[in-house]
């Protein structure tokens, strides 16, 4: 099968797109056909920064080796023992350092059905960021009649987690590049642009102060939270985990949602509760053209590559 591999540590440049044996299903296992598999920049990040990291997600790793966690597909093999998922049934989950393949092999208790009006694309780039935002949005609770911050609210994370706080009854006020302005606002968020002025302009939109704060972008957005007075314990960061422990601000992640948050997040989007975009698709083998795209920022939604 063909598959995409990490050759060597430094950039995602360097990814190779190889044959390699085709996995079989051992007991308790399926195999899924792939037929989506989204980027996330902790990809990217794991090659180029992260692997040297001691105890980091690719100090035990031995090169060449797969890459990516988020996949989609149909079943079509299943492992003794295995009840309850058969072959032929649509799937999606994660599985880090396989996914970027034709075919994936995981326990079969890990697969989640795809509902039907989810796309396979967007199923497929749903696992990192579905968990992300879950877990991000009920760190800081956000509760009717609050003014919520949402940075990088047109990305992957921001889109599903500004949307997570609406639904609660929140005011959003999201930051994005202008080119996204409008899209956030049919999705009822208010766009605030990036940069400097941005204190400025948070106080022009909010004059009676930000309740809590969901950081997706970095350091500047954190920095302008605790300027602007808010809580640290209504603020929390995927993005910039150094200063967050300096400040005491929360870094949850996807590590803490499960598979029926995802499951429930998948329906509401399926059900069109919760808008979940597709910025762009690749074929596997530009595998490098779309982590470069990934990398340049300013997304509407998720990448997502088609084996």
């Amino acid at each position: 099968m063909k598959s995409v591999q990490i050759v060597s540590w430094g950039t995602t440049d360097d990814l190779e797109v190889r044959d390699i044996p085709t996995p079989e299903a051992d007991g308790g296992q399926v195999r899924v056909k792939v037929q989506a598999t989204g980027l996330n920049p902790v990809d990217w990040k794991i090659i180029e920064v992260m692997q040297d990291k001691p105890g980091g997600y690719g100090a035990h790793i031995v090169l060449p080796s797969g890459n990516g966690n988020d996949y989609a597909g149909v079943v079509d093999q299943v492992g003794e023992g295995v009840t309850g998922v058969s072959v032929g049934d649509a799937v999606f989950g994660g599985s880090r350092y396989f996914a970027q393949a034709e075919y994936v092999v995981v326990d079969a208790g890990s697969v989640i059905p795809i509902p039907d009006g989810l796309t396979v694309a967007q199923a497929g780039g749903l696992d990192i960021v579905g968990r992300t935002a879950v877990a991000s949005v009920r760190q800081v609770a956000p509760q009717a009649g609050e003014t919520v911050l949402v940075s990088a609210a047109a990305g992957g994370v921001g889109v599903i987690a500004a949307q997570l706080v609406r639904l609660a009854g929140a005011r959003v006020i999201g930051t994005a590049s202008p080119a996204n302005h409008g899209y956030l606002t049919e999705l009822g968020i208010e766009p605030v642009a990036y940069g400097d002025g941005l204190v400025e302009r948070l106080r022009e939109l909010a004059p009676e102060g930000i309740d809590a704060v969901l950081d997706n972008q970095g350091r500047a957005t954190l920095e302008a939270a605790v300027e602007l007075g808010v809580p640290t314990g209504r603020i929390n960061t995927i993005a910039e985990h150094s200063f967050a422990a300096q400040h005491g601000i929360s870094s949850v992640g996807g590590a803490k949602a499960d598979n029926k948050d995802l499951a429930e997040l998948a329906g509401r989007i399926a059900a069109g509760e919760i808008l979940f975009p597709i910025d762009s698709v690749y074929p596997l083998d530009q595998v490098t053209a779309a982590y470069a795209h990934l990398k340049a920022g300013h997304l509407r939604g998720k990448v997502v590559l088609e084996p």
